[in-house]
C-alpha cells in the first residue's frame, strides 16, 4: 500500500516549534486519522514521547523515509480543546484561503506563556501560642511585633503585603513571627481574574413573548439544531433570552461563548452576566494585558469559567465542553477578519458547533441580509421578538432633508429642528445623543482653486484635520501641521469641507453653554478604560449628552435618553459597496432604537440628503422586512450575496510594477481556469485605498452561484502563485462573500 505522512505540529504553545514535522502514518490509524486527531510521537534525538495534533497529510515526503519517524499511536477518545480548534484551524486554512500556521495562530492567540501571579499569606500556627506571643512582645517592648500579632490575632490569616501595611512593619518583623514560631508563611499562585467577587441575582422573569422563544429554541436543540437567528426589535430583551439559555447549558456542566462587535459593549454585557453567574463568568478584548488575556484562556481551558464574553477572537476561547454560542448584533462588519485568514465569525462558529456538538444563537434587530436570507430558507430557525420589554414604545422617527436646510440658509451639521428638540430635551431633564458616522474635526482638507487633497505621504487616502491644528492619518497614523496654502498650486483657499465629532462637540458647547457633553469616539477611548470610562459617566446621568461614531449606537441601554439624533444618515450610501444600503439601514434603525428604553417615549430625527431612499425610509420606521425585499431585489438582480457568492482576490506589494504585473497574470490565469467564463472576474484594479503604509494594493473580484466553485478557484490560484518565483514579493489573501 501506498505511504501515507502525517503533517504535526508538536508543540502549539511554542514559537520556535510553530511549523508542522512530518510523520509516517501507519497503515492501521489510517481510517481514524483526521485534521485535529491527537497524536503520540517520537521527537527529538533521543526520540522521547510527546503529543502532537494532525493538521494535514501528504501522499509523499521530501525526505529519506529513513530518516522519517512513524506515529506511535492515535489518541482517540482523548479529544482536547486544542485538538477541536485544531481542527477548526484546518476548516478555516481550507474555506478562507491561508496557511495551516497563519489559521494556528487565529484559534490559538495566546501563544506567549507569562508567569504565574504568586500570593504570599501568613497565618498563626496556633491562637494560644499568639496570646502568649503578645504578651511577651508587650513585657520586652516589642511594638511592631506585637502589631503585627494582634493583626493576625484579629484575622487568622492576611496576605503578607496586607499585614506590613495595616500593621506598619517590614519584611524582619515577619521574618521573625515566622522564625518564632508564632505564624507561618506559605504562597500559592494564582490566575488574573478580570472579574473578581461578584454578588448574583435571581435569573429575570422572561416574557411571555421571550419564554416563547425560549421554548422554539430548545425545541430545535432537541430536534434538527439549526442555528437560531433571533430578529428582535430594539429594547425587546434579546440578553435576557441568551441568559436564559446559558444558564440551560452552564446546568449541564457546558460552557457557553458571548461574542460582541465592539469593545464598548463589553463593559455592559459583561455586568448582565456577572449578575447572573458571578464568578463563573469572564471577558477577552484587546486592551487586556497580555498577562491577563493568558489566564483567561488557562482558565477556560480548566473549565474555571463557565462564560467567556468578548469581541471576535472569544469565539476561540479553549473550554473543554463548550455547549453554546451566542453571536449578539450579528449584522456587524467587525465579526469579518481583515487579516488572513479572513474568516467571518458567523460562519465559524457554527463550524466550530459542528465539530463539538454545541449550539449557535444570533440575534440582532437588524439581522444582516445573509443570515435573513438562511432562516428564509430554512437554512436557520427564525425566531421573532416584537415588541419592547417592560411595554415600552418604539420611538416616534422623522426624517429631516438637509436639503431644504442648506437651501433656506442653514449651513450648519445640526437642523434647526433638531437644535430645537435637543433644546427641549435638556430642559425637561432628559438626555440626547447624537450620532456621527465620522470622527475628527473636520474631513479632507481640499484646495478650492486646484481641487488639490492633501493626502497622506504613505497611504492613498486624505488626511484628517483634528482641533490641534494638526493633520493625522487614520490609517497609520502619520501626524503632520495644518496646511496654510495648497502644496500643489500655493493658493491660500484651503480647509476642510466636512465635518467631525469634535466639530459638532464645539457646536453644541457654544448652542447649549450650560450642558454637560460627553465625546465618544476612537480619539477619546484610547485608553484600556476609556469606553467604560464615559458610559459610566453617561449612564450615571453625570452628562446630558452624548455625541460619538458608530460604537455608541451597538446595543446600549440608557433609560434617561429620550432623543437621539442622527447626522448625515446617508454618508454611508456613498460607500463603493454592495452592502452600503445595508450598512446604512442597520446604522439608522440602530441609532433610533436607542431612544425611549425606559418609561419615557422616545423620538428620533433623521437628518439626510437622501430622504426618499428605502433604507433611511425603512431605517426610520424600523422596517426590516421593507428594506429587506428591496435589497433582495437588487441583490438578486446582480447576483450579489446571498444571491450568488463573491470573493475577493487581494494583491499587496510594496512594488506597484511588480503588482500590477503578478495580478494580471493571476487575472489571465482565471480566465484559463475557466474557459467556458462561468465565473465572473472584475479587475484588477486599486483597492478602496489603494496604498497603506507604502505597501500598494490591488483586488480581483470573482462571483459564481456556488462557493464551492470560489473555493476551487482558491486553490488553483494557490498552487499558480507558490509555483511560480515572481510572487515572492506579493502576498495574496483571499476574502470570500466580501
Amino acid at each position: 500500500m501506498k505511504k501515507l505522512y502525517a503533517e504535526v505540529i508538536v508543540d502549539i504553545s511554542h514559537e520556535k516549534l510553530d511549523r508542522p514535522f512530518t510523520y509516517a502514518l501507519p497503515e492501521e490509524l489510517r481510517e481514524a486519522a483526521v485534521p485535529g486527531s491527537a497524536v503520540t510521537i517520537p521527537f527529538g534525538n533521543g526520540g522521547r514521547l510527546i503529543r502532537g495534533y494532525i493538521v494535514g497529510f501528504s501522499d509523499s515526503c521530501g525526505l529519506d523515509d529513513a530518516r522519517v519517524k512513524s506515529v506511535v499511536s492515535l489518541d482517540t477518545g482523548d479529544e482536547t480543546s486544542e485538538s477541536k480548534l485544531i481542527s477548526l484551524a484546518a476548516w478555516m486554512s481550507r474555506n478562507y484561503g491561508s496557511t495551516m500556521i497563519q489559521a494556528l495562530k487565529t484559534v490559538v492567540p495566546v501563544r506567549k506563556k507569562y508567569g504565574e501571579v504568586t500570593v504570599t499569606t501568613i497565618s498563626l500556627t496556633d491562637r494560644c501560642r499568639a496570646d502568649e506571643y503578645a504578651a511577651l512582645c508587650r513585657q520586652k517592648g516589642w511594638k511592631a511585633r506585637l502589631r503585627a500579632v494582634e493583626e493576625l490575632m484579629r484575622y487568622g490569616e492576611l496576605p503578607v503585603v496586607q499585614l506590613r501595611s495595616a500593621a506598619n512593619v517590614d519584611g524582619g518583623v515577619i521574618r521573625k513571627l515566622e522564625e518564632d514560631g508564632v505564624a507561618e508563611i506559605s504562597s500559592v499562585s494564582e490566575l488574573r481574574r478580570v472579574v473578581k467577587e461578584a454578588e448574583t441575582f435571581p435569573a429575570p422573569v422572561l416574557t411571555e413573548m421571550q419564554r416563547r422563544a425560549v421554548d422554539l429554541i430548545l425545541e430545535e436543540w432537541e430536534g434538527r439544531n439549526r442555528p437560531v437567528l433571533i430578529n428582535g426589535v430594539t429594547g425587546s430583551g434579546k440578553t435576557a433570552v441568551y441568559i436564559e439559555l446559558a444558564s440551560r447549558v452552564i446546568g449541564s456542566g457546558q460552557q457557553a461563548i458571548v461574542l460582541i462587535p465592539e469593545i464598548a459593549l463589553t463593559r455592559q454585557t459583561v455586568l448582565r452576566f456577572v449578575r447572573r453567574f458571578g464568578e463563573k463568568v469572564s471577558f477577552m478584548h484587546s486592551r487586556l494585558s497580555g498577562g491577563e488575556r493568558y489566564d483567561q484562556m488557562k482558565a477556560a481551558r480548566r473549565g474555571e469559567v463557565s462564560v467567556m464574553v468578548g469581541p471576535r477572537s472569544a469565539l476561540f476561547a479553549p473550554f473543554p465542553h463548550l455547549g453554546l454560542i451566542v453571536i449578539d448584533e450579528e449584522h456587524e462588519e467587525t465579526y469579518h477578519s481583515e487579516n488572513s485568514p479572513r474568516y467571518h465569525a458567523r460562519e465559524t462558529a457554527v463550524r466550530r458547533a459542528e465539530l463539538e456538538g454545541a449550539h449557535v444563537v444570533m440575534g440582532s434587530a437588524t439581522p444582516s441580509v445573509i443570515s435573513a436570507y438562511r432562516a428564509e430558507q430554512g437554512e436557520y430557525l427564525g425566531v421573532t421578538l416584537a415588541e419592547r420589554y417592560g411595554g415600552s414604545i418604539l420611538p416616534e422617527a422623522e426624517i429631516v432633508d438637509m436639503r431644504a436646510e442648506l437651501m433656506s440658509g442653514n449651513r450648519s451639521v445640526i437642523s434647526r429642528k433638531l437644535s430645537d428638540r435637543i433644546g427641549e430635551t435638556l430642559l425637561s431633564g432628559n438626555q440626547v445623543m447624537l450620532f456621527l458616522n465620522r470622527r475628527g474635526y473636520t474631513g479632507s482638507i481640499t484646495c478650492r482653486s486646484c481641487g488639490n487633497v492633501i493626502k497622506c505621504p504613505h497611504c492613498d487616502i486624505s488626511l484628517t484635520k483634528h482641533r490641534n491644528g494638526r493633520l493625522v492619518c487614520h490609517y497609520c497614523g502619520h501626524e503632520q501641521p495644518d496646511a496654510a496654502v495648497c502644496p500643489a498650486c500655493g493658493s491660500p483657499h484651503i480647509g476642510g469641507i466636512t465635518v467631525g465629532t469634535e466639530q459638532v462637540e464645539e457646536f453644541l458647547r457654544s448652542a447649549f453653554p450650560g450642558a454637560g457633553i460627553l465625546r465618544m469616539d476612537a480619539d477619546t477611548t484610547k485608553g484600556k478604560e476609556g469606553h467604560a470610562g464615559i458610559l459610566t459617566e453617561f449612564g450615571a446621568r453625570r452628562a446630558d449628552i452624548l455625541v460619538g461614531t458608530q460604537m455608541i449606537v451597538k446595543g446600549h441601554d440608557f433609560p434617561g435618553v429620550t432623543l437621539v439624533g442622527v447626522l448625515l444618515a446617508d454618508l454611508s450610501l456613498s460607500d463603493s459597496d454592495y452592502r452600503s444600503a445595508e450598512r446604512t439601514y442597520s446604522l439608522i434603525a440602530q441609532a433610533v432604537g436607542r431612544a425611549g428604553r425606559g418609561e419615557k417615549k422616545g423620538t428620533a430625527l433623521i437628518q439626510t440628503y437622501q430622504p426618499e431612499h428605502y433604507a433611511v425610509t425603512a431605517g426610520a420606521g424600523q422596517d426590516y422586512r421593507a428594506f429587506y425585499e428591496e435589497e433582495m431585489k437588487f441583490r438578486s438582480l446582480m447576483s450579489y450575496p446571498p444571491a450568488g457568492h463573491m470573493a475577493a482576490i487581494f494583491g499587496f506589494s510594496r512594488d506597484e510594477a511588480l503588482l500590477s504585473k503578478g495580478m494580471g497574470y493571476i487575472r489571465r490565469y482565471i480566465d484559463r481556469i475557466d474557459p467556458e467564463g462561468k465565473l465572473m472576474a472584475i479587475g484588477p484594479a486599486p483597492d478602496a485605498v489603494g496604498r497603506i503604509r507604502d505597501c500598494y494594493r490591488q483586488v480581483i473580484y470573482i462571483r459564481h452561484r456556488d462557493r464551492d466553485m470560489l473555493v476551487l478557484a482558491k486553490d488553483y490560484i494557490e498552487e499558480y502563485v507558490s509555483v511560480n518565483s515572481g510572487f515572492e514579493n506579493i502576498r495574496i489573501q483571499f476574502d470570500f462573500n466580501v
